[in-house]
């Protein structure tokens, strides 16, 4: 997945094992029907099976705030990203998951500089 650089300080990112770094995409959603959210995200991945250019998504509930959940989103670039994000597919999961919200998502957008394997 961390496979098409990003810029960090004029030179190509890469992990201590040599990989090329990526582009991370951050959704919080709260809501309190999860459920309902993560059918439309496997409808989602069907649908765009072949043509979606994200590579692995992580979703993961917060401890700490209740009905809170983060998606973690992993493209190979910032490119590849906007170009999922303009998939009719992804448009029309963005409108149903803002339906199924109970306020808006909030996004972050984040170019890996570094990634370390600690294991």
């Amino acid at each position: 997945m961390l496979e098409v650089a990003v810029r960090r300080f004029g030179r190509r990112a890469s992990s201590r094992t040599g990989a090329v770094m990526s582009f991370i995409q951050i959704i919080e959603v709260r809501t309190t029907r999860a459920g309902e959210i993560q059918a439309l995200v496997d409808e989602w991945m069907a649908r765009t099976e072949g043509k979606r250019t994200a590579r692995r998504a992580t979703l993961a509930a917060d401890r700490d705030r209740p009905d809170t959940y983060v998606q973690i989103v992993e493209f190979p670039s910032y490119e590849d990203a906007m170009a999922n994000s303009k998939l009719p597919e992804t448009t029309e999961l963005a409108g149903k998951l803002a339906d199924l919200a109970d306020a808006p998502p909030a996004f972050r957008n984040l170019d890996v500089q570094r990634v370390d394997e600690l294991g």
